[in-house]
C-alpha cells in the first residue's frame, strides 16, 4: 500500500489545500492529512479544531484520514510507514523552503521521499495567512475556503468592530 502524508498547519484549511489533498488521493492508496503543530507559530484554531475542519471537508474521500503531529514530520512518516511526504508549491519561495526541508528529512531518514505538487493556477496566490488577513477586515473569504467550513472560519477570524 502506497501511503502519503500531506503535512501543514492548515490554520485554516483553504481550497488550495483541499485541491492538493484531492489530487494526492488520486495517486496514493492512503493519504494522511497531518496537522503539524508548530509551537513557534500563534494559531487561530487549535490542532483539534483544525483536524475537525479538515474532516468536514474530506467526506467522500475514503482513502484520506486526518491526524496530528507535535514532533518531527519525518519521524511521524516513518512511524506510519508512509513512503512520501506531499507538499504543495505555489511559488519559487515555497520551493526554496520545501526543498531545504526535503533535504533535511532525507538526511534524517533515507527512505522518505518528498513529492512536490504544483498548486492549481487559480490557487497560486492563496495562503492561510491571506485568508486570515481578508477575514480580519470583514472581506469575503468564500472563494478561499471550502464551503463546509466557511461560516466557522469567518466567525473565528473576523474582527469584531
Amino acid at each position: 500500500m502506497k501511503i502519503a502524508v500531506c503535512p501543514g498547519s492548515f490554520d485554516p484549511i483553504t481550497v488550495g489545500h483541499l485541491d492538493i489533498i484531492k489530487r494526492t488521493a488520486k495517486i496514493f492508496d492512503k493519504v494522511i492529512v497531518l496537522v503539524a503543530v508548530n509551537p513557534q507559530k500563534t494559531a487561530s484554531f487549535t490542532p483539534l479544531e483544525r483536524m475537525d475542519l479538515i474532516r468536514r471537508c474530506i467526506t467522500g474521500l475514503d482513502n484520506v484520514a486526518v491526524d496530528m503531529c507535535e514532533g518531527l514530520i519525518v519521524d511521524y512518516v516513518e512511524r506510519v510507514g508512509a513512503g512520501a511526504v506531499v507538499k504543495g508549491l505555489r511559488a519559487m519561495t515555497d520551493f526554496e523552503y520545501e526543498f531545504q526541508m526535503a533535504l533535511i528529512n532525507r538526511s534524517i531518514s533515507g527512505g522518505v521521499e518528498t513529492v512536490f505538487m504544483n498548486a492549481a493556477a487559480e490557487h497560486m496566490y492563496l495562503s492561510s495567512s491571506a485568508v486570515k488577513q481578508v477575514a480580519y477586515y470583514g472581506g469575503d473569504i468564500s472563494a478561499f475556503v471550502p464551503p463546509e467550513v466557511h461560516e466557522e472560519i469567518k466567525k473565528r477570524l473576523t474582527y469584531s468592530r
